[in-house]
């Protein structure tokens, strides 16, 4: 072999690719160039992401103030939120102010200051058979409001708008209840003026026969033809003996009266314990829908 051939062979040698395996060293500066590049995008990145972050919460925030309903629906909406379940919707007046069984004409006879009524409605108007019921109300001119009631008794001959003395019939109409007495003490909480009097004994007997024992026992006079203010016992009619007089409301006897309205005996305690002046107490009284 020649020399020119073999220096050719060690030129050819010494050019060859490293063998793999061993990596390539690379010079100071071009790692520096390398990490330098790679710092910035990096840093270019991170700048674009926080500016697409930023923005998507600017938006959703204004879109959080934007769906607030305005100032003025907030207003109504938490008016009707805190308004009473049940309020009040003006509602209707109860027909005939809560009262059953009479007129409209009866109705417009109930002095509006009154705030308690005994209702008594006659089963017709030629019978003696009746219900007595006791209304209350919280002000002048409010609703009724029904309370106890009691079955009862009238005239043996019904109701009449001109009763003249002795006709067997009780008068029918709208009529103060302004003074109270009986054979017995008042009940306790009685406010009507009460006169306890021997002389409210029942002589003789009923329409039917019937013993009238203990009828007085409680009366509270009803103002017709009679002096308010006076005992139910004072003997003056102010429109004249032919209209009759000392009509009253007292203990049931079990059976028809010559005029008067009678109620058992624990409605007419009832009765005496609940009537107060103040609240200017009427009876209404005639046959159903007088």
């Amino acid at each position: 072999m020649s020399k020119h051939r073999r220096a050719r062979s060690r030129t050819l040698r010494t050019s060859r690719t490293p063998r793999a395996g061993r990596p390539r060293t690379s010079s100071p500066t071009s790692r520096r160039v390398a990490l330098a590049a790679t710092f910035g995008l990096l840093t270019f990145a991170a700048g674009w992401v926080y500016a697409l972050d930023d923005k998507a919460v600017g938006t959703s925030s204004q879109a959080s103030a934007d769906s607030r309903p305005p100032a003025a629906d907030r207003a109504a909406r938490d008016a009707r939120r805190d308004a009473p379940k049940d309020a009040p919707k003006d509602a209707p007046r109860a027909p005939l102010q809560g009262l059953t069984g009479i007129s409209a004409q009866t109705l417009a006879k109930i002095p509006a200051e009154s705030r308690q009524l005994v209702l008594v409605t006659g089963k017709a108007g030629d019978s003696s058979e009746s219900t007595a019921a006791l209304y209350t109300r919280p002000e002048a001119g409010a609703d009724w409001v029904r309370g106890e009631s009691w079955p009862a008794r009238n005239g043996a001959k019904g109701w009449s708008t001109e009763r003249t003395y002795g006709d067997l019939t009780s008068p029918m109409g709208v009529f103060a209840l302004t003074d109270a007495g009986g054979l017995l003490p008042a009940p306790p909480g009685t406010r009507l003026p009460y006169d306890k009097d021997r002389s409210f004994v029942a002589t003789g007997r009923g329409v039917n026969g019937e013993s009238l024992s203990g009828s007085f026992d409680y009366v509270v006079a009803i103002d017709f033809n009679r002096r308010p203010g006076k005992s139910p016992l004072d003997p003056v009619k102010p429109e004249g003996e032919r209209k009759g007089g000392n009509i009253w409301l007292h203990v049931d006897h079990d059976g028809p009266s010559q005029g008067c309205v009678g109620i058992p005996k624990q409605a007419m305690k009832k009765v005496l314990e609940t009537l107060d002046p103040a609240a200017k107490p009427v009876i209404v009284m005639g046959p159903e829908g007088f």
